[in-house]
């Protein structure tokens, strides 16, 4: 679709980008239905990001910014007003400008990753989930399956205050869902979830032992670098149904455009019309 004067303009705000998928998914979705918009990556490093994230919304055509790593965590004090999903994911990865010219943060990562899971007939009500990461995605994540019902979630970070303080914040908003903190041992849960960005890069480390991995287990990840990640595949080897971190993408897409005023459709439509490379 040719860029006019007319264009919206949705930024991409992360680093490094040569990962970023959205526009592959975004543009193509739009060219079909004619909607005059582009998504476009902005390559913006953290010591950078307080001061191009208001330049870029004094932009009179901008629609809003899709905000992934490593900015969801900090863009949460650059907006003027959250929803209640950012205050207990305690990350952010969409901002619109609202009418009175305030920003607006949303998170939907966890709404994607889960609507994944339950597309493909995960039950999560009472389920036992480890959650290996408490950043942007794993705080997003484990708060959606605290949302869903999961009966117990076990969180784990190398930070370690990071995870405790996410567990706080779930046990203070979801008092029914058990919340414990400490180690990454995944035998015996219901749903294993790679929440860091472990697999990005060659010779990445695998999140967990995958050798502790009962084959009943279902496994998620949130990398995007490949299809099918190492960790992924070592799941695959173990018998274990999986959730390639693509998935968590297009099932959040369609809640993304109805927060940004565009026309919204469903992930098997996205996935018609994406043109992803990796």
């Amino acid at each position: 679709m040719p860029i006019d004067g007319h264009t919206q303009l949705i930024a991409h705000l992360g680093w490094p980008t040569h990962t970023f998928k959205a526009p592959m998914i975004y543009n193509p979705y739009f060219e079909s239905v004619g909607v005059n918009a582009v998504v476009v990556p902005m390559g913006c490093k953290p010591e950078n990001f307080a001061s191009v994230l208001p330049a870029v919304f004094a932009l009179e055509n901008v629609a809003g910014a899709l905000i992934t790593m490593p900015h969801k965590v900090s863009v949460v004090d650059l907006v003027d007003e959250v929803t209640p999903t950012v205050r207990v994911a305690g990350s952010c990865n969409a901002v619109k400008r609202l009418a009175d010219g305030r920003l607006l943060g949303d998170m939907f990562d966890g709404e994607g990753f889960v609507r994944g899971l339950q597309r493909k007939g995960l039950a999560l009500r009472g389920a036992g989930a480890l959650v290996v990461g408490s950043g942007g995605v794993g705080s997003a994540i484990a708060a959606s399956l605290a949302q869903a019902g999961a009966g117990t979630l076990a969180l784990y970070d190398v930070d370690a205050d990071a995870a405790h303080a996410l567990a706080q914040r779930l046990r203070t908003h979801f008092p029914a869902t058990a919340v414990r903190t400490g180690g990454c041992d995944p035998a015996g849960f219901d749903l294993v979830v790679n929440a860091t960005p472990l697999g990005m890069n060659p010779g990445d480390a695998l999140p967990v032992d995958v050798q502790r991995l009962d084959a009943r287990t279902f496994v998620g990840e949130v990398v995007m670098k490949a299809e099918t990640t190492a960790f992924l595949a070592a799941a695959q080897a173990r018998g274990c149904r999986v959730q390639v971190g693509t998935d968590m993408l297009f099932e959040m897409i369609p809640a993304y455009l109805e927060f940004f005023g565009f026309p919204t459709t469903t992930a098997q439509t996205l996935r018609s019309v994406a043109r992803l490379a990796y």
